[in-house]
Formats: structure tokens, sequence, C-alpha cells
């Protein structure tokens, strides 16, 4: 756990965190819960029922005019023009040289685009869109109006429902207005069925209140780190950074090359040369808890070093995701090197469990 600090912003939920005894931590500029207790239990609530986080942290960028969607064609990677109202996709801004400034959700409502990148790299993302802003764009960080709830799991429409949010006929990744100012999106990143309700921060609280009441455990950022980390999913700064090009960390399918974006040429060159190292999950097929930052020997010789590690609450073993040489392949034996000792582990593509968000 990282101290707080009396500059981090705090949510406006910080309250009902603190009435449940919530360990608050330091992440990205912002004081949030990292768990009220148990990170297992929260993790299981949301695999087999229904939790609710507060995402308050994340970024928030409104892009509007006539230029907004030029704007986002030229600064991330998918394509913005291919987006049809009603929907988000996943995708990627861009260094010049093809590395990573951060992965995020772009959603089309009546009004113009959202935009919501990580918290640590919100203001890259809007730098990013205001260096290539087309004519007539308006480029605006809505942070402080807006708090975040996600709604995670199995029960999650039964909870919603309860809680007054009709969410009846919505497919993954749509969007749709929520009151005057709020967004509804069946988003998340957890893998389970699930919602991210953008709110009014005034309104934020009572909301909180109707999720929980209606049978939502609240959930911390450490059960949100092992969700994410038993689907596969990169989590910025840890396995993809600017450092990072998409060829290697899997994620083409979220870049068209037929649009002009940032960082285009640098990903056309990585796909005609090919990587050299690719993101890869590794399953532990003992006993033993890989971190980030192991080796990872083949033959007993490097091939690699984990980006993100930890125990599967729902598997009961380690996992982890790694850089691995493009020679070594699916379904072989490796050995990550924990403080000093050996852990067997199998090279998957993840998910590691049987969950889909789309279900």
């Amino acid at each position: 756990m990282t101290p707080t600090t009396d500059s981090a912003r705090r949510s406006p939920l910080d309250d009902r965190h603190r009435a449940r005894g919530a360990t608050m931590t330091a992440f990205a500029g912002w004081d949030m819960p990292l768990d009220y207790g148990s990170v297992v239990a929260e993790h299981r609530a949301v695999r087999s029922a229904c939790g609710v986080f507060d995402l308050s942290h994340l970024g928030t960028l409104r892009l509007t005019g006539a230029g907004a969607e030029a704007t986002a064609q030229r600064a991330l990677t998918n394509d913005a023009a291919a987006l049809a109202q009603g929907r988000a996709h996943y995708t990627l801004c861009l260094e010049d040289g093809g590395g990573i400034v951060d992965d995020l959700l772009l959603y089309r409502l009546p009004w113009g685009l959202f935009a919501v990148p990580n918290a640590a790299n919100a203001a890259g993302v809007q730098q990013a869109l205001e260096r290539v802003a087309a004519p007539g764009t308006a480029i605006a960080d809505v942070k402080a109006d807006l708090a975040c709830l996600a709604v995670q799991g199995p029960g999650s429409p039964a909870v919603l429902a309860a809680a007054g949010i009709d969410v009846a006929g919505m497919r993954y990744l749509d969007v749709r207005p929520l009151g005057a100012d709020g967004v509804l999106a069946r988003s998340g990143y957890t893998g389970e069925r699930g919602w991210e309700l953008f709110v009014p921060a005034a309104e934020a609280g009572a909301l909180w209140d109707r999720v929980v009441a209606a049978g939502a455990t609240p959930a911390g950022l450490g059960a949100r780190d092992t969700l994410r980390l038993e689907m596969g999913y990169p989590l910025h700064g840890q396995d993809i950074s600017p450092a990072t090009s998409p060829v290697e960390a899997g994620l083409t399918w979220a870049v068209k090359p037929a649009t002009d974006f940032v960082g285009r040429a640098a990903v056309v060159r990585a796909l005609e040369e090919g990587a050299r190292r690719r993101l890869r999950g590794l399953r532990v097929l003992g006993r033993g808890i890989p971190r980030a930052h192991c080796e990872v020997r083949d033959d007993g010789a490097p091939a690699g070093e984990t980006t993100s590690g930890g125990f599967s609450p729902t598997l009961g073993i380690g996992i982890a995701l790694a850089y691995l040489d493009a020679g070594v392949g699916l379904d072989e034996g490796v050995e990550i090197v924990v403080r000093g000792r050996s852990l067997t582990a199998r090279v998957e593509r993840p998910p590691f469990v049987d969950a889909d968000p789309r279900g």
C-alpha cells in the first residue's frame, strides 16, 4: 500500500469509503480505496454476484464540434469514423515512435465523443488530442464534474434495475446518455457483465447508496487488479507503456493502419519486421506466486520478464503476464524465478478464467 498524502485528490465518494473502513491508497494522484477488508472476498463477489467500484479517478474528456471525429481519428489508433452512435471501442494513443501513451475507451454519444483514459495518463491523452485537433474541435476535461461507478458481475443487471437504472437491451460496449449530463456504458475491466456509470459528482453518493442497498459488494482497486489479471487485460505502466508497441503487446486488433494516426509509420514498420518479443500469459503449475519483474527462463536461458503477477482467487494458483522472446510458443513450459526459486509455468493466451463481458 502506498501512503496517502494531503495533496491527493479525493473522490466524491470518499466519505462512503472511510465510513466502511476502507484501506485507502495513493493512486495516480488520487486517494482511493484499495480494499474494504478482503481483496479475495471482493474479487469473488464480482465473479459470482455483483460488486461496485469507485472509478472516479479515471480521466473523462469530451470532444465536441465539427472536428471531433477527425481529431480522434488522428490521435487514436482505432477507426473513429466507423464508431456508430451509441457504441464504444477500445483504442490506443501512441507516440510518434509507436510507443503506447495510453489505452482507453472511446464512446460516441448524441453530443459527440467521450474519451476515458487511465488516471495517470489523462493529461497526456488530452495533450495528444490537442496537438492534432482539427478546426472546430472543443476538448474539455470534465473530471471535476463527474464521478464514475462500475457495477460489475453476473448479478449487475438486477442490482442496477433495483437501483433505478434501466439497462434493458444494452449489448457489450453499448452506451447511452444517463440523465441530463451523465453517461451509461456497458463496459468494464473485470471480464464480467457490467456497466460503468458516469454521473454528476453531486449525485454519486446517493447512487452508490442505492447500488449497495440493492446488493452490490463494495470492491477496491486490489480486486480490480486481480480481476483484470485473470482476464489478461494489460495495465498501463506495467504491461504496456511508451516503451512497448501494440505489435509486441498483441493489441493490433485495436489498430487500423488505414487511418492516419500518430505513430502509424512505426506500427507498420513493426508489423513488417515482426515482434522480437510478445506479451503472454503464464500459469504456474505448482505452488508459488509470481510478481512483476521476475526473470523467465526457457531451458535455463533468459527468455523474458514478468510485467504483472499474483494469486488468482478464482483458480487458486499463481498467474502472470510476461514479455517473452517470440520463439517461445504457446503451451511451452518455462521457469519463473521468484526470489531465487524457480516456479514451473505454462505459456498461455489469456484469459485464464472462463469469463466473458459479452454474456
